[in-house]
């Protein structure tokens, strides 16, 4: 659960910001949206070297 503690005088849209952020970190759309469909190892394996490919030619190219 989470909780938002609210300081004296403090307005709601910025306990909200607080809370989206919180909820944001925990990862819980994230899960559920790769839940929706079954991703087998090998091809969420080779998504993720394609990716670290990906991000070291960037870095090679910024040098």
């Amino acid at each position: 659960m989470i909780i938002v503690p609210l300081k004296e005088g403090e307005n709601i849209e910025r306990a909200l910001k607080k809370f989206k952020r919180k909820f944001e970190k925990t990862g819980v759309i994230r899960e559920l949206r790769s839940r929706q469909a079954f991703i087998k190892p090998s091809v969420r394996k080779r998504d993720e070297l394609k990716k670290a490919i990906y991000v070291q030619q960037l870095h090679l190219g910024e040098e």
